[in-house]
This record gives structure tokens, C-alpha cells and sequence, in this order.
């Protein structure tokens, strides 16, 4: 059923009531800075989060949770919003948004957009993100913030005492045998970051499949709060045959404001670093799985990992080789 755009606005008008209500009564718990590894320099760093406060409120007041679980998650939500960004008038977020995060727009592809859905999924010009062609070597699919596992059966999930389960992810417990004592990678794109993902091997796809869900965030402000978002949310994967690696899955999880998950390569055969598709407004994740005994992961990758920090990373750099 169709709602009406009274509707529509009168229910983000009773959030915005309810919102400011709770924050004069319901005071939100503060949260630690969320920190990273710099690849690059091997330095901590601490994120700058957009949106950070809204994030905090949903997860970490009485009444945010209550919202969250009635209202924030719904696809919705992130649909409305995801129209919002494809209108001519959200254009004007772009500078704002440009200066504050310092995005390099020199290696972008075209200057001018039509909305800010039109910047967020912007394309970067040819040779920005060099791709290691070594067939030996596995790529980043992506530009973000990286948590590596190399024993799915042995490794605790971001939150102590969590365990990945694949089966759950997969929606597919007899596929997940197959990765049980596999190896997990984690790529978390932030607003900010370029929202095109990529294949992190060359080789067929055999199979795709899209899972539905909701669409919580998956800021670790959130993950810490409720880690199981990574098997509510809506995702999509894609299982790529590759003669070193195996079968290697790839999968795009949708978040809180992700307009849409879309899938852009053609046909079955692919090539390490051809784009497979991109996400529309809102913080999303790529996740890869790997059979055991098929990559050796980086060690600086997962030393970080270990220390419970994630560790940024761009499309195109290594984050394993062959075993």
C-alpha cells in the first residue's frame, strides 16, 4: 500500500518532535571515539562519524530504541530518504559534505552532479585506484575500513563472546559447511568513502542471490550495541569460481539510508577490479569469504584485527595471496 507524502511528512515531523523530546529527557550515555589503523602510516586515528549523534540517540537512548525498532529500520525509512537524495535540491549538501570529510575530488570522474545520490555513487577517473594484477593476490573490493579473520571457528566477532555464523549470513547452512573453518573479510564504507565495489579476484560467478532484511547501520557505534545486524539487514552475494582461490563469496550488505544495492556487471566471466556494482546513500559493507587453506591474509590486516581495531584500505590493494 502506498503512502501519501502527508503521511510521509507528518511522520518525520513526529520524529523530529519525539527526537527532541528525548534528548531533553532521555539524555544519551556517551560513547568512546571510534579509532583505526592508517594502513599507510600505521598510526591510530579517530573516525569522524557523519551522523554520529542521530546514530548515538537510535542506539543508546531508551527512546531511540524504541524508534529504531518501530521506525528507523524500516525499508521504508531508507527509501523515502533514498528519493530525498535523488532530488536536484540535495545538491547543495554536496560542498558542505565535501569540506568536512576532505574527500579528494581530483581523482573523481565528473565534477558536476545532478543530486547528492549523483556524488555518492560517483565514479573515479581511470588509474585511481591501481589494481595489483598478480594472480596470486586477492584486492580490496572496496575503499574503506577493514577487519580481517583467517579462522572463522576460532575468532571471536567484533563484540567478545560473538561468533560470525555463516549459516545465518548465508541463509544457506549447507553452503556454509563449506566456509565453517574459512577465512572472513570485513569492508565497511562510511558515508564519506567511495561507494563502488569491485571484484577482489578474477574468475565465473556461479550463483547470486539476494536475501531481504531490515536496515540497521553498520557503524561499529551500533555493532556494538546489537551485533547481530549483520544477519537482520538486507544483503546480496554472489559466489566467484576462481581456479587458486576457489569458491570465494562476495556479499553487499545494505544499512540504515541505503537507497538500494546495485548490481552493474554484465555476464559471468569477470576480471579483478571490473566493478560489480554500488550502494546508493548510506553506510554499507562488503564481506568475503573464503575456504579454509585458500588465502593467506595479510598480517598487518589481521594484527589489527587481533587489537580490536579496524585498519583503512582502497580499492585495489592487497589484503591476502594464494596459500
Amino acid at each position: 500500500m502506498k503512502i501519501s507524502n502527508t503521511k510521509k511528512t507528518w511522520g518525520i515531523i513526529l520524529l523530529l518532535l519525539i527526537i527532541i523530546t528525548s534528548l531533553a529527557f532521555y539524555p544519551s550515555k556517551p560513547q568512546a571515539p571510534i579509532q583505526y589503523y592508517e594502513r599507510e602510516s600505521g598510526q591510530l586515528q579517530t573516525e569522524k562519524v557523519a551522523g554520529e549523534n542521530w546514530l548515538i540517540w537510535l542506539y543508546y537512548n531508551p527512546i531511540g530504541e524504541a524508534t529504531l525498532w518501530t521506525f528507523a529500520k524500516r525499508k521504508v525509512v531508507s527509501t523515502i530518504y533514498g528519493k530525498i537524495m535523488d532530488c536536484s535540491c540535495s545538491a547543495r549538501k554536496i560542498p558542505d559534505f565535501i569540506e568536512d570529510f576532505d574527500i579528494d575530488m581530483s581523482i573523481v570522474q565528473n565534477q558536476e552532479f545532478n543530486n547528492f545520490n549523483d556524488f555518492f555513487t560517483r565514479e573515479l577517473k581511470d588509474g585511481a585506484r591501481p589494481i595489483d594484477t598478480s594472480d596470486s593476490i586477492v584486492v580490496s573490493p572496496a575503499d574503506g575500513k577493514i577487519l580481517a579473520y583467517d579462522n572463522i571457528s576460532n575468532s571471536d566477532f567484533i563484540i567478545k563472546g560473538f561468533r560470525f555464523d555463516v549459516a545465518s549470513f548465508l541463509d544457506n547452512p549447507e553452503l556454509a559447511k563449506n566456509y565453517h573453518d574459512g577465512d572472513l573479510l570485513i569492508i565497511r564504507l562510511a558515508p564519506p568513502d567511495y561507494h563502488r565495489f569491485h571484484f577482489p579476484v578474477s574468475g565465473k560467478v556461479l550463483l547470486s542471490k539476494k536475501i531481504d532484511g531490515d536496515y540497521y547501520s553498520v557503524n561499529p557505534l551500533a555493532l556494538r550495541e546489537k551485533a547481530e545486524i549483520f544477519f537482520l539487514n538486507k544483503r546480496e552475494y554472489s559466489i566467484l569460481s576462481n581456479p587458486l582461490f576457489g569458491n570465494v563469496i562476495m556479499a553487499e550488505v545494505g544499512a540504515t539510508m541505503v537507497g538500494s544495492i546495485v548490481q552493474t556487471y554484465e555476464g559471468n566471466l569477470v576480471k579483478k577490479g571490473e566493478e560489480k556494482g554500488y550502494f546508493k546513500f548510506g553506510g554499507s559493507t562488503v564481506v568475503l569469504l573464503f575456504e579454509d587453506d585458500k588465502i593467506n591474509i595479510d598480517q598487518d590486516l589481521l594484527k589489527n584485527t587481533a587489537k580490536g581495531y579496524e585498519t583503512t584500505i582502497e580499492m585495489g590493494e592487497s589484503i591476502g595471496e594464494q596459500q
